[in-house]
């Protein structure tokens, strides 16, 4: 994976940490601030590795947290590079990421910030708005046309194309689209970012897949908060070894009403 001009000479990760400052909070009792991440009013995350990974359920607040990470490193709630704005907000209910945002504190060295926020949800938004910029400006390379791929081999050209460069690179639940053969492609790119010392990963992900990756950092949160664990350990992971290893007791089980 070829990288273009470095902004820095020192290695990833370039957020060392962020810290919830509850000074900064005004309601304990509104979300996101009442999710079990904040226990205690206190959060701390710190990044010890090129990669990190978030996992948990539904609900525990992996897309607001990355949502607030993105937001201090300059990114629109809606995902895209620097200065993109391909979804209007103004009326937007939940703005509960950039508000979380407000009460963190980030502990950069250096403050590489350049890089990519990437959500699932946005894809076709930012990827239409990608188009329409290179359309608009005649200097500009021809539009790189990632809708008009499969949905999957839109994601993955997606990556190969915006993940080359020195930054930090934020996904939220990016297999949403790739097959188990897909996340494995995702895999091997993860992997040579990691190895190229110039990109900070930080990826929320329901995928065992993913959470696999080679010397990543993962944090699973429960309803005790956040705590480092192995992928091995992780609901996801054991759920997909029980089907496995027997698919119909497991099914039998999981699909089981009580009559009573």
């Amino acid at each position: 994976m070829a990288y273009r001009k470095q902004l820095t000479r020192l290695k990833a990760p370039y957020l060392k940490r962020i810290l919830l400052d509850p000074e900064r909070v005004t309601d304990w009792e509104k979300y996101p601030w009442n999710l079990p991440l904040f226990r205690g009013h206190t959060f701390e995350l710190e990044f010890t590795t090129p990669i990190t990974i978030i996992v948990g359920e539904n609900g525990t607040g992996k897309s607001t947290l990355l949502e607030a990470i993105g937001a201090l490193a300059g990114y629109d709630e809606a995902g895209g590079g620097k200065g993109y704005r391909p979804v209007d907000h103004s009326s937007a209910i939940d703005k509960s990421g950039a508000a979380l945002a407000n009460t963190f504190r980030g502990h950069w060295l250096p403050k590489v910030t350049a890089g990519w926020f990437f959500r699932a949800e946005s894809f076709y938004s930012v990827a239409r708005y990608l188009d329409q910029a290179a359309l608009e400006d005649p200097f500009k390379p021809p539009p790189p046309d990632f809708l008009s791929w499969s949905h999957g081999e839109g994601f993955i050209r997606f990556f190969e194309e915006r993940c080359r460069r020195q930054g930090i690179y934020i996904l939220d639940e990016p297999e949403s689209a790739l097959s188990p053969s897909r996340q494995i492609e995702l895999l091997k790119m993860l992997r040579r970012m990691d190895q190229s010392g110039t990109a900070q990963v930080i990826m929320a992900t329901h995928s065992p897949l993913l959470m696999a990756c080679p010397g990543a950092q993962l944090f699973r949160i429960s309803r005790f908060g956040l705590e480092p664990s192995d992928f091995r350990d992780t609901d996801h992971f054991r759920m997909m070894r029980d089907f496995s290893n027997d698919p119909d007791g497991f099914l039998a089980e999981a699909l089981y009403e009580d009559k009573a």
